[in-house]
């Protein structure tokens, strides 16, 4: 299936950001008793900002609740857009991922490789980059769960599995190609999995954007890894691994003697859209 609308990553990255209650400015203390003589009666107090914007008004002074506001709002729209990018992303590396060299003994298969496109590029292709800011962030973003991604997927290997149950006594000296039993992507395991930690994947982020004073560039960041865990264990847990075709030879079969024998030394191997 595809991965999880990124309307649902984005809104829970957003949520994840607005929880750290950051005010603009940061630090703010009013510097003198004359500071509110400084603007008129109507720019003291202003309506708050809603309790989803992503930063809070440090006072009600109306441009302390525009300034929240309208970066807010800018924070907003690119979430939105790196969200987007990369469940899109992700989505179409699905469409093109195979599985090879899966080996095939009896009614089991094991090992085997997850090969797909490079993730980077389709991030980058819809991420938010109207701007040189915003992409140095996309860039930033894209090549972390690129470099995550590949981690992952080509760590994937077949636990060994019975997903060929009539391999075990085949009646023919090689076994025709078959489709495998269905099963859950959860189940394949990959040493790759931890690069897509939320702490890991941000520290990647944050090194490559390489600009320690960017202004909150690292809560951006863990919002977006934070969020992004819980939507790839949906997706694990929801993608199943189908289509696989098993085959091999039966090099004990021997009838009329022994008329039926296991696969040994079998391929399986899935096509694109194996994963889905």
């Amino acid at each position: 299936m595809p991965f999880p609308a990124g309307a649902a990553y984005a809104q829970l990255a957003k949520m994840m950001f607005a929880s750290k209650a950051i005010a603009l400015p940061q630090s703010w203390s009013q510097p003198n008793d004359q500071f509110q003589d400084a603007f008129a009666a109507g720019e003291r107090i202003a309506p708050p900002n809603s309790p989803t914007n992503l930063f809070r008004e440090p006072t009600l002074n109306q441009y302390h609740v525009d300034a929240a506001r309208d970066i807010g709002k800018k924070f907003e729209t690119f979430i939105d857009g790196i969200c987007g990018a990369t469940c899109s992303a992700i989505s179409q590396w699905l469409t093109s991922a195979t599985i090879v060299g899966g080996i095939v003994n009896g009614p089991v298969a094991s090992g085997g490789s997850v090969l797909g496109p490079p993730l980077t590029p389709l991030i980058v292709a819809s991420a938010p980059k109207t701007t040189p800011q915003e992409l140095k962030y996309s860039m930033a973003v894209a090549n972390a769960f690129g470099t995550a991604w590949q981690a992952w997927h080509m760590g994937l290997k077949i636990p060994g599995l019975p997903l060929y149950p009539a391999f075990a006594a085949f009646p023919a000296p090689i076994a025709p190609p078959m489709p495998n039993i269905p099963f859950p992507l959860v189940v394949l395991p990959s040493p790759g999995e931890a690069m897509l930690a939320p702490g890991t994947l941000k520290g990647s982020m944050v090194g490559n954007l390489g600009d320690p004073t960017a202004l909150h560039a690292a809560d951006l960041f863990d919002a977006l890894t934070q969020a992004f865990s819980p939507q790839f264990m949906i997706f694990k847990a929801s993608t199943i691994v189908k289509n696989v075709l098993g085959t091999g030879p039966v090099p004990t079969f021997a009838p009329p003697f022994v008329p039926v024998g296991p696969v040994i030394g079998g391929i399986a191997t899935g096509p694109p859209g194996c994963l889905s």
